[in-house]
């Protein structure tokens, strides 16, 4: 019996798809995708993980927080708590923190 896409929801299909790779029907990579790519995560202040890894955050927030300024300035009464702001990224989260982040002396994007 396989797991279709339209009856378990994505999250579901990530967890079935190393589970069970036989019965998921391919779906498993588009739904990793999805989780990703897609999904915006709370605990990385809404971003992707694609976005975070990527060093695009800070940049998505600036342009976010300038949509949110345009927004606050034409209906300030619609924000009884003030100036809106985007969520702030966590700090970084190490398990094993390597001593050097370095690799013959380059560093990729999200570690910048």
């Amino acid at each position: 019996m396989a797991v279709f896409i339209g009856q378990t929801s994505p999250r579901e299909l990530i967890r079935l798809s190393y589970l069970l790779p036989e019965r998921v029907d391919g779906n498993g990579q588009a739904a990793a995708d999805w989780y990703n790519v897609a999904h915006r995560h709370s605990g990385i202040a809404m971003h992707t993980p694609f976005d975070v890894h990527f060093g695009l955050a800070d940049q998505l927030r600036e342009m976010h927080a300038d949509v949110l300024t345009s927004v606050y300035r034409q209906h300030p009464e619609r924000f009884v708590r003030g100036a809106p702001e985007p969520p702030k990224p966590p700090g970084a989260a190490w398990i094993n923190k390597p001593p050097d982040l370095r690799h013959n002396g380059q560093t990729i994007p999200a570690q910048r």
